[in-house]
């Protein structure tokens, strides 16, 4: 259980994200991750991110 994640921020440019929260559901493991620079956010379940938004 990994309580830090290497990803950039598309807001401030950081590469570290900080677990925020968990939870375990049906789909798998539900992971928050919070940028500590400008507070942007996104939800990662089993390997799946919602940062990653394609237009």
């Amino acid at each position: 259980m990994a309580l830090e994640l290497d990803h950039e921020c598309p807001n401030c440019g950081d590469v570290t994200f900080y677990r925020a929260a968990s939870t375990t559901l049906h789909l798998g493991e539900k992971v928050k991750w919070h940028c500590p620079s400008c507070d942007y956010g996104f939800v990662r379940i089993n390997g799946i991110d919602s940062s990653e938004t394609t237009a």
